[in-house]
C-alpha cells in the first residue's frame, strides 16, 4: 500500500503516509521519542561509512531541527495538522513529494 500511495497518491496522501511512518503508536501525534527511534534506525542503517561521516548525535540534531520547524505551538508533539501545514510551506519538502509524479 505504501508504494502505491507514493507513486499514485495525491500530495496530501503522501504527507499523511509520511506522518504515519513516524507516528509509531498511531495516537495522531509524533513525539520526540518516536522521531528519535526512527531517525536512529535510519542512521544505523546508513552506517558510519557515509560522506560526510555521521556523528553519534546526528539523529538528535535532526529531531531537534524537525521539532523546531514542525511543532508550531511548542507543546512537545507534532500533530498531523502541524505536520501537513509545515510541509506545505516548505519548498524542498513539496518538491520531494512530487519526485514520483511522472514515474508511472
Amino acid at each position: 500500500m505504501g508504494l502505491s500511495i507514493i507513486l499514485r497518491g495525491t500530495i496530501n496522501d503522501r504527507l499523511n503516509w509520511a506522518f504515519n511512518l513516524y507516528d509509531l503508536n498511531k495516537d495522531g501525534c509524533i513525539t520526540k521519542e518516536e522521531m528519535m527511534a526512527i531517525m536512529k534506525s535510519i542512521y544505523d542503517m546508513m552506517g558510519k561509512c557515509t560522506s560526510p561521516c555521521m556523528q553519534d548525535d546526528t539523529h538528535r540534531e535532526h529531531v531537534e531541527s524537525f521539532f523546531q520547524k514542525m511543532d508550531r505551538n511548542s507543546d512537545g508533539v507534532v500533530t498531523i495538522e502541524e505536520f501537513i501545514e509545515s510541509c506545505q510551506k516548505d519548498e524542498n519538502i513539496m518538491r520531494s513529494m512530487q519526485l514520483f509524479d511522472n514515474v508511472i
